[in-house]
């Protein structure tokens, strides 16, 4: 099971960040980063928030590894885009659709395979 810091470090990794850099940037010790490591402390809730605000992250995910329920928003889409929407998915063929509908699903499926990681 992955910690705080785990995921914190996983973050700074995928960022293509030093340690020393993320503790700059966020006002952070390396004294403090350490302590996380080693679980003598945990960041405050005030410093959990900027992390997972500065890194575009949940809240749930960055303290218990929890991914955020995607939310679906059932609204016409003609609100947005007027008739040009409606013009391009009749352009589609069932097959183009159905490739859509597949590539979504994979690119949530190797989002999930990344936060698990």
């Amino acid at each position: 099971m992955q910690s705080i810091y785990d995921r914190i470090e996983l973050l700074i990794k995928m960022r293509g960040m030093t340690k020393k850099l993320f503790c700059e940037k966020l006002g952070i010790s390396t004294g403090n980063l350490g302590d996380w490591k080693r679980g003598k402390s945990t960041p405050s809730t005030n410093k959990l928030v900027e992390i997972a605000s500065f890194f575009g992250v949940s809240l749930d995910w960055l303290i218990v590894g929890k991914e955020q329920d995607t939310l679906y928003v059932k609204e016409n889409m003609n609100t947005y885009m007027g008739d040009e929407c409606e013009q391009a998915k009749a352009a589609l063929s069932e097959k183009e659709k159905e490739f859509i509908k597949e590539y979504i699903l994979f690119t949530r499926y190797r989002k999930q395979q990344a936060y698990d990681r």
